[in-house]
């Protein structure tokens, strides 16, 4: 059965440093609140405003610098059916080509921090960021991927009457690059 929920379009945006570390927030707001995550934001549509310019805009509101459009790259498109039964996502994902500094370590979205990479699996994040686009987004760094990720499901999903999410699988289909036809 489809779910006739609104859709929300927001980016992610993956930047590294010098030493390779990948800058998160920790987030203090829903969604995925406590949890760990690119930063990122909502795409003004109201205002007719561009994925890469929403990057850009999220990027100098939340990390406190300027990166040219010409520094982003889009690795991936990621679409979430029926997240916590609320909303669908569709979420652009940005990488800054660049290494940056950022010294910032609190917003008021929530607290920044760096990690390596090779440690991301080990922290609190959304699951479908665990199974499915951060993988992805390692795979396919300098290229481009596209998913699908049907929450209805699994993680984001509330417990009957609680609000705490259910660690479960999700379903999903990488929806480009295709696999060759055998």
């Amino acid at each position: 059965m489809t779910m006739k929920l609104p859709y929300k379009i927001a980016v992610l945006c993956y930047l590294f440093d010098a030493r390779g570390r990948m800058l998160l927030i920790q987030r203090l707001n829903e969604p995925n609140k406590g949890l760990y995550s690119p930063i990122g934001g909502k795409l003004h549509m109201d205002e007719g405003e561009s994925p890469a310019a929403c990057a850009q805009r999220e990027i100098e509101e939340e990390a406190g610098i300027h990166i040219d459009l010409s520094d982003l790259q889009l690795t991936g498109l990621a679409s979430e059916h029926a997240f916590a039964d609320e909303t669908h996502w569709l979420m652009f994902c940005y990488e800054v080509m660049i290494p940056v500094s950022v010294t910032r370590t609190q917003i008021r979205e929530g607290k920044l921090e760096w990690h390596d990479p090779a440690t991301i699996l080990e922290l609190n994040i959304p699951d479908t960021d665990r199974h499915v686009i951060w993988p992805l987004f390692q795979k396919f760094r300098g290229q481009f991927f596209h998913v699908h990720i049907d929450c209805s499901a699994g993680p984001g999903r509330s417990d009957e009457g609680t609000k705490r999410r259910r660690q479960m699988p999700v379903q999903w289909r990488l929806e480009y690059p295709r696999p060759p036809k055998t």
